[in-house]
């Protein structure tokens, strides 16, 4: 039972699963504090605010802090912009460059006579009967 769990966790896709998760990590708290150290005292800059972690309002003893979320919106919106130009698009453009595949071979060819479409092992065309050479794959 042991020795099927190693083998699991010794796999190369399950290794690098938890090293994307790692790093995912430590990106998204970079992020986070780029947000809230940079952007948003920016932003906050620009609409007179001193920063976005302090807009806040109380409704009946409950305090509703949107600024925080304002800044968690902004963390997530460069963390998606991040991984889709710099992990998605990339690997999507190698794998797009590694599949290249043949066109597929064509499966009718035209009668000589009526110009219809018939298959290609074809040995009479079905529109105008007319008898057809049979090409050889």
């Amino acid at each position: 039972m042991l020795d099927g769990f190693k083998k699991f966790i010794l796999r190369g896709n399950v290794v690098d699963m938890a090293v994307g998760v790692v790093v995912g990590a430590a990106f998204g708290s970079v992020v986070t504090s780029i947000t809230k150290g940079v952007l948003t005292p920016l932003i906050g800059a620009v609409v007179h605010l001193p920063n976005f972690s302090e807009i806040r309002f109380k409704l009946r003893g409950s305090e509703f802090l949107i600024g925080d979320v304002i800044n968690a919106v902004i963390a997530f919106l460069l963390i998606a912009a991040a991984v889709y130009f710099f992990v998605v698009v990339p690997i999507n453009w190698l794998l797009a460059r590694m599949h290249k595949e043949e066109p597929a071979a064509p499966q009718t060819r035209k009668c000589p006579e009526c110009l219809s479409e018939i298959p290609i092992q074809a040995r009479r065309c079905s529109h105008c009967t007319q008898l057809v050479e049979v090409l050889v794959a």
